[in-house]
């Protein structure tokens, strides 16, 4: 059954909540953001060559980035590396792959996943997939990774559940009754103390039957522009037809387009150290702490009367902190952020400012 599993990494996006280290030109999945020596991407790589053959892992990242996928994944195959012409969200990214695939193995079994998360507890996160595999290879359905929320946090997405089915041999999988978009703060308290909601990790795995089954049912528009390549993918003239096929796609998340909308969807539970590392406070959590509570990412940091900041910055460089609490110090190709923790959602807006003031060089 191994031959049927199939992986696609969501590589595109640009980050810019982690700026000034991730830029247009180097976003953060291609970076070693924690100080590991693996970039996000060569770690998400290795994580699924336990669950699927080489040849059935596809990044699907954008024009731009296909040389830095073939560099940092050295032996991947060219044809293994899809290339989008334009980001137009997850829904066209997962149609495209997932087309794609079922014209190669209609029996294909397919996990989706982000290419930037951070997963601590890699075992357990295997075994999980391997659930999630076993039931969509037996039933018509689309499953999703669900965590325990940890803490009523504003910036993710919810998952609702009701109780497994008597017939449900894995008892973590549960039957998915609502989502939620990042919900307001008192929103998040009652989902955390309510117990039957999960942070929705953005983790996916079904059939390719069963997800085209579901773009046919609940975005015909989708399944119309991606059917129309089934003679082309897989030949020469596969990447003429996405370019003109992107042209045509909304904007749109495979949340909003499918997941939302579909009755036959389930949640795995699962406790498996993730963190979607969508911010520097999301970082701050998985990087090693001194005493006064500062991650600090550098080997040439001195900190004197300075508690709970998160530093990155280049291992050559010397820095000397004194008198901070609570921030954000980061220095990366010529660029110093300074920041209160607590406004990091501003990072959005200095990108934008220093596109207009200062020119696309600096973002």
């Amino acid at each position: 059954m191994l031959k049927n599993n199939y992986c696609v990494i969501m590589a595109g996006g640009i980050g810019s909540r982690f700026w000034p280290m991730s830029r247009t030109a180097h976003p953060k999945q291609f970076l070693d953001i924690l100080g590991t020596g693996q970039t996000l991407l060569q770690q998400t790589y290795n994580r699924f060559l336990r669950l699927c053959p080489k040849e059935n892992i596809y990044i699907v990242t954008n024009d731009l980035y296909v040389g830095l996928v073939n560099e940092q994944l050295s032996g991947i195959d060219s044809k293994n590396v899809l290339s989008e012409p334009a980001r137009k969200n997850t829904a066209p990214c997962v149609a495209y792959a997932c087309y794609k695939i079922a014209q190669q193995n209609p029996n294909a079994l397919t996990v989706i996943a982000p290419s930037d998360h951070l997963i601590a507890k890699e075992d357990t996160f295997v075994k999980a997939i391997k659930s999630c595999f076993k039931k969509a290879a037996k039933e018509d359905c689309l499953v999703t990774l669900g965590l325990r929320p940890s803490r009523p946090d504003t910036g993710y997405g919810y998952i609702q559940f009701v109780e497994s089915e008597q017939t449900e041999t894995d008892k973590r999988i549960k039957k998915v009754k609502t989502f939620t978009e990042k919900p307001d703060l008192e929103m998040a308290k009652f989902f955390l103390k309510s117990g039957d909601f999960l942070w929705n990790s953005g983790i996916f795995v079904w059939s390719v039957k069963s997800v085209i089954k579901a773009f046919e049912m609940y975005s015909p528009d989708l399944d119309l522009i991606f059917k129309e390549g089934n003679d082309v993918y897989n030949t020469p003239k596969e990447s003429e037809f996405i370019t003109k096929a992107y042209s045509n796609c909304k904007n749109i998340s495979i949340d909003y387009a499918i997941m939302e909308k579909a009755t036959n969807v389930y949640v795995r539970a699962s406790v498996i150290g993730w963190s979607d590392l969508g911010t520097w406070g999301s970082l701050y959590e998985h990087v090693k702490q001194d005493k006064n509570n500062n991650a600090v990412v550098g080997k040439n940091v001195m900190l004197y009367d300075s508690k709970n900041c998160i530093v990155n910055v280049p291992k050559d460089k010397l820095v000397i902190m004194q008198g901070l609490e609570d921030y954000i110090v980061v220095e990366s190709d010529g660029i110093l952020l300074i920041c209160k923790k607590e406004d990091e959602q501003q990072i959005r807006t200095f990108v934008n400012d220093v596109k207009v003031a200062k020119g696309e060089k600096f973002v």
